[in-house]
């Protein structure tokens, strides 16, 4: 079977429906962990999370930017089958960027942090990470956490807590991150606070 015929979602509507609601909880409650492997036929490099994403949120209106490790045709293929989604050469034109935990760039800069009139026109980062685990590593704090939470991810750069903690400074401004492993995902929206 050709990437471009690989199954998406087995119920569009409903599945899309689920995914999209495993986001927004995600996003309201940083640091919480949820299984949400709805695509587990995806091209690889993507995850099924990932995959999951990509397909309940990506349209015709959403520009993509994959990066060196996840761009592939096969992963072209199956995005444009499925999503329709245009990809574009320049990280600051996405809606969304892939990316894996060990292609992190030092800081945010190269994506769109929104305008102080739109800041939800900021790049919202997927980063596909090894492992997530709850209760141990970084400290988080800010809304949608009671007290804070504890998130470890393996398969991260040094480079990445220090960019997270940066990005919380620039809010409204920044961007929000996604991070999957296999069919995991966890949210770090801007405003949350970390301390690693």
């Amino acid at each position: 079977m050709s990437a471009a015929l690989l199954a998406g979602l087995n119920d569009p509507v409903f599945d899309s429906q689920e995914i999209f609601r495993a986001v927004l909880d995600a996003m309201a409650q940083p640091g919480k962990i949820i299984t949400v492997g709805k695509a587990t036929k995806a091209p690889p490099p993507l995850m099924p999370a990932a995959a999951s994403i990509a397909l309940s949120l990506f349209d015709l209106s959403t520009p993509i930017w994959l990066s060196s490790q996840t761009d592939n045709d096969a992963v072209r293929a199956y995005l444009a089958f499925h999503t329709r989604c245009p990809i574009t050469p320049r990280p600051a034109d996405a809606a969304f960027a892939i990316l894996n935990g060990t292609e992190m760039p030092k800081n945010f800069d190269d994506f769109a942090p929104g305008t102080p009139e739109y800041p939800d026109s900021s790049t919202t980062l997927i980063m596909q990470v090894d492992d997530l685990q709850a209760g141990s590593g970084c400290c988080l704090r800010g809304p949608g956490i009671e007290k804070e939470n504890h998130l470890k991810a393996h398969g991260i750069t040094p480079d990445f807590w220090p960019a997270v903690a940066r990005n919380a400074g620039s809010f409204p401004l920044g961007i929000d991150l996604i991070l999957t492993a296999g069919e995991q995902l966890t949210a770090l929206p801007r405003t949350i606070k970390v301390e690693y």
